[in-house]
């Protein structure tokens, strides 16, 4: 664990497989915890800062759960109003001051680059908790959990991954994070919302097979894991672009019928009209299992930052 104390936790781009999976096997311990099965105070008398400059409610539920769960306490901020942002003060500052209340802080930002920004100005370890389109990281790590729980294993699985994967930063994150597990990743999206190409090429050089396609019709029947996203109105620069290919994938029964029994079907969440309420009732959904898993993987997180458990 020493060489964890203290580090920023800002890109999965950062992590290699092996650090991705001493991470999955921590949070694994941390499950009984997170479940409330079993107690803990090991981050008794620590604190941590939620900087949170963007809506959020699972990261930020799930960062103060973790540190509750693990005896630590909570403080900060869930949106701009109220604090001395309003009145013009730069993120460098509120960092700097925000170091001396706490011993870790995560930091929700609608700017990509935000966080690591923030890390240059702190002595004190920041974990990006969403920077605009950019990265997501404890996302990432909750979804590549949740597959590894549920499957058993992440190498050799098929997954498609499904939705606006032009903005929708866990794609891009995932997709990365895939490509050192030796998985085949199948990319379904509306035309204009197709994965940046330079993320493609990326994946393919890893030797990850790929595949793109517009119809999810073609993928569902070989899949073992769906990962479907919405389609986000806050990042369009243009709301015609939104309204033309918002609702263009709905994961329904009907879909369902060609799936392979075990597939499992994940979803960042918040979902709008993507997956239909009826399929929350079928042993393919995880994505409420997925929300819970944010838990323990921030817990193990923090336990490994702060520089205690094992």
């Amino acid at each position: 664990m020493a060489s964890w104390k203290g580090r920023d936790i800002l890109s999965i781009r950062d992590f290699s497989r092996g650090d991705m999976e001493v991470v999955l096997k921590h949070a694994r311990k941390m499950a009984p915890f997170a479940e409330g099965q079993k107690s803990s105070q090991t981050l008794e008398g620590k604190i941590l800062a939620n900087l949170f400059f963007e809506p959020s409610t699972r990261t930020r539920l799930s960062f103060e759960s973790a540190m509750i769960r693990l005896g630590g306490r909570v403080l900060g901020f869930s949106s701009v109003e109220g604090t001395s942002v309003q009145k013009g003060e730069t993120l460098a500052d509120t960092v700097r001051m925000v170091e001396g209340y706490a011993d870790a802080i995560v930091l929700r930002h609608p700017h990509e680059g935000a966080a690591r920004l923030a890390a240059e100005f702190t002595e004190r370890p920041v974990i990006n908790g969403g920077d605009g389109a950019g990265q997501h990281p404890t996302q990432t790590l909750q979804d590549l959990y949740t597959i590894w729980d549920e499957k058993g294993k992440i190498e050799g699985l098929s997954i498609a991954l499904v939705g606006d994967l032009k903005y929708g930063r866990t794609a891009h994150s995932l997709a990365h994070a895939l490509a050192g597990f030796g998985t085949s990743l199948s990319f379904v999206s509306p035309p204009g919302l197709e994965m940046p190409w330079e993320i493609i090429e990326e994946v393919k050089k890893s030797g990850t097979a790929v595949s793109t396609t517009h119809r999810l019709e073609d993928v569902v029947p070989v899949a073992d894991v769906l990962y479907v996203t919405r389609i986000q109105r806050e990042r369009f620069p243009d709301p015609q672009e939104y309204e033309r290919v918002a609702g263009s994938y709905r994961v329904d029964l009907p879909l369902l019928r060609e799936a392979k029994k075990d597939l499992i079907l994940l979803h960042p969440l918040p979902r709008t009209t993507e997956i239909d309420p009826v399929v929350d009732r079928t042993p393919y959904a995880k994505y409420f299992r997925q929300a819970f898993n944010a838990v323990p993987v921030r817990m193990a997180l923090l336990e490994m930052i702060l520089g205690v458990g094992g």
